[in-house]
């Protein structure tokens, strides 16, 4: 009788025991479907750059980036770097006072060798960087290479309508590699909002004028193409205070006199201070000072009534979208005074 209890008892636990491992069975095979746990997340996405559509991992290990017009984005969502051109970065950039990113220099002689050794997952580039891009792909050939420039030289057809949807597109990229679609999301619709309070602020009939201080000299920056002011003419309809022909956009300005800028007579001056974002120019002239003792602009409209903005000083070498919602509520803000 007892060895009859036991026998029983055995095969029950057998049976037990199958179940179990039928059960563990099923939910191996049910997480490995994507019916439970995380495995549903894409690993991947599909992002357009210049050079067409590009299959980027999401949240890459080892990035690197060289375009200037996503170092504060990247800044501000946390994500780290393992190098960066940081003689061409802010000063105050987290990324330069990092000892842990390594500086690849500037645009002029990068020292591009660091890329390989850094074995990146990711490299982006754009703007000063972007004539690198082949070079790069080979340097890294296991490594994703995306090119987020875009066009606002004299060359484009459309340099305000490429500024506006080039850093939208870029953020919404970014957004999309780095988990961070909200965060992009919330600072499309800053920089929308920004763009449409700074062309309800314009009254349609001022004049306008763009300029670069560098090295104590003022430089004329030609509306509708350039780094900072001239897509603005497109985007809010301003004005010009002066036109020329065969104008560029040049990072310095082209080279106008002061006499020729104060004969036009701007309503408003729009003032970017090159010296300013770059960490060794420790020497240079403020561009406020440049423009407060130059005897030729003191009768100029905007001078005397004090109707200038100046782009934030690490503007140059700090392109990001977020720059650029800064100018347009300050413009916002002056132009509706």
């Amino acid at each position: 009788m007892r060895k009859f209890k036991f026998t029983v008892f055995l095969a029950i636990f057998v049976l037990m025991l199958v179940a179990c491992s039928n059960a563990s069975d099923e939910n191996g095979k049910a997480e490995s479907n994507g019916q439970e746990g995380n495995s549903t997340e894409a690993s991947t996405v599909e992002i357009t750059d210049i050079h067409g559509t590009v299959t980027v991992p999401v949240n890459p290990m080892n990035v690197i980036s060289l375009d200037s017009r996503t170092f504060e984005t990247l800044s501000d969502w946390g994500i780290p770097l393992a190098a960066a051109p940081k003689d061409v970065m802010p000063a105050d950039s987290p990324y330069v006072s990092d000892d842990s990113v390594q500086n690849i220099g500037n645009h002029r002689e990068p020292n591009l060798e660091i890329l390989a050794a850094a074995n990146p997952e990711l490299v982006i580039i754009g703007q000063r960087f972007a004539g690198y891009y082949e070079e790069i792909k080979k340097l890294v050939p296991n490594a994703t290479v995306i090119d987020l420039n875009f066009d606002v030289s004299e060359e484009a057809d459309t340099p305000g309508e490429n500024l506006v949807n080039g850093l939208k597109d870029a953020t919404t990229a970014l957004g999309q590699i780095f988990d961070k679609n909200e965060e992009a999301k919330q600072l499309v619709a800053d920089f929308d909002k920004a763009i449409e309070d700074a062309k309800s602020a314009y009254n349609g009939t001022d004049t306008v004028m763009g300029v670069e201080v560098a090295g104590g000299n003022i430089g004329f920056s030609a509306p509708h193409f350039g780094r900072v002011w001239g897509p603005m003419f497109d985007i809010f309809g301003w004005k010009p205070a002066l036109e020329i022909e065969n104008a560029t956009s040049d990072h310095k300005g082209d080279e106008i006199s002061v006499e020729a800028i104060a004969q036009s007579n701007p309503d408003w001056l729009f003032v970017l201070d090159r010296d300013a974002a770059v960490s060794s120019a420790t020497d240079a002239v403020p561009a406020q000072d440049v423009i407060d003792n130059s005897p030729a602009l003191q009768n100029v409209t905007a001078v005397s009534k004090k109707q200038i903005v100046y782009a934030p000083n690490d503007t140059y070498t700090n392109e990001s979208i977020q720059t650029f919602i800064e100018i347009f509520e300050n413009l916002a803000n002056t132009l509706a005074k």
